[in-house]
């Protein structure tokens, strides 16, 4: 399977009249947030085989105004993840949205929230592994891991919650954005136990064999 994952910012490479070769054998669209609406949109009808998965950022387009006059405050055909988790043709990804609180605006959180939120999940992430012999392959969230990529101030600190969770569940890959990259040479990933601690600010892609969820269930 193979996984394109995006925050943050508009990759012009996916908006070309002609998109690139490797864009277009991708199963499935992952957003990690602070993405315009039309842009996730125009992701789900033109790249992947249409389905977009997505969790909101700290910063959300609210009350898009259409040409009809109605306004909406969600991208039409994408499905929002936050505090689930789905099977998605035998890959099992969840959601938590949001960032660190620093202003009371919408979707930021306290440490206390966003452990409590991994909580709320629990007893789905059992069940999968009652199913399935495992968790979550894929979590993705608009902040980072505390300690991973994340930065000092405030907004942009990362949650200790997703610690627990990776300590917990394993998933293969922690997928997130908020951490913009302007340098060449910033670290885009880590590894953190046996799970790929990954910032897709703009754009990356992931290639998931089969074989690898099977054997991954067998551990289990």
């Amino acid at each position: 399977m193979k996984i394109l994952a995006v925050s943050d910012t508009v990759a012009g490479q996916l908006t070309a009249s002609a998109i690139p070769q490797r864009f277009q054998d991708v199963d499935l669209v992952l957003s990690c947030g602070d993405l315009p609406l039309d842009y996730m949109e125009y992701l789900v009808c033109r790249v992947g085989r249409g389905t977009l998965f997505y969790v909101n950022g700290n910063h959300v387009q609210k009350n898009v105004l259409l040409a009809d006059g109605s306004r909406k405050s969600e991208p039409e055909g994408c499905i929002n993840l936050h505090r689930r988790v789905v099977n998605y043709h035998g890959l099992l990804v969840g959601g938590l949205e949001g960032s660190m609180v620093y202003n009371k605006g919408e979707h930021q959180y306290s440490e206390m929230q966003m452990a409590l939120y991994a909580r709320w999940m629990a007893p789905a992430l059992a069940l999968n592994r009652l199913r399935y012999g495992r968790g979550v392959d894929i979590m993705i969230s608009h902040a980072a891991p505390k300690g991973i990529h994340d930065q000092p101030d405030r907004c942009h600190q990362g949650f200790g919650a997703f610690l627990g969770m990776m300590r917990r569940y394993h998933p293969l890959y922690w997928l997130h954005g908020h951490i913009h990259i302007y340098r060449q040479d910033a670290v885009r990933v880590t590894r953190y136990l046996d799970t790929t601690v990954m910032n897709v600010y703009e754009y990356q892609l992931i290639e998931i064999d089969d074989a690898l969820l099977a054997a991954r269930a067998k551990r289990r």
